[in-house]
């Protein structure tokens, strides 16, 4: 199978939901450590963390999706990415398997799913149990939040 007919995702966990990331868009896979709280941040916005000396955003994918939060026992890991000069590590509850799907797979989402939700998907894949969604991470950690008055 030839790289212009396949997609390699990242697989991870979200709230009990199976989702795909593309592979070329994670700069590194690790479990966070100290999450400092940033005040009158955005709900989606966990904190603050400290990787290798450099300043980290953790956004909430739980929170970003509209799902319940994480309970305090419940493992985290993070998907290190990159926009322009800033780091995020996004959170999310564990980190499965590379798959590679051919593209032709890829569906668009379906017109039923909440408008938050689709804006933050580029598809999704059947596969044989379930079906992967395929998270838009860079939409995921852009977002504008009107100031308060």
């Amino acid at each position: 199978m030839s790289a212009e007919s396949s997609f390699e995702y990242v697989t991870v966990h979200i709230g009990g939901q199976l989702f795909g990331v593309e592979v070329c868009e994670i700069r590194e896979v690790f479990a966070p450590l100290d999450v400092t709280p940033v005040p009158r941040a955005p709900a989606e916005i966990a904190g603050l963390m400290n990787l290798r000396g450099r300043i980290v955003t953790a956004v909430d994918a739980r929170s970003r999706l509209g799902l319940p939060p994480r309970g305090e026992e419940e493992p985290v890991m993070a998907l290190g990415l990159e926009q322009g000069s800033e780091l995020f590590g996004v959170l999310v509850d564990n980190v499965g398997e590379v798959m590679r799907l051919k593209s032709d797979t890829l569906e668009a989402s379906p017109a039923h799913l909440d408008p938050k939700w689709r804006a933050l998907l580029k598809g999704v894949h059947r596969l044989e149990n379930e079906l992967l969604a395929i998270l838009d991470v860079r939409a995921l950690i852009t977002w504008r939040t009107p100031l308060a008055a």
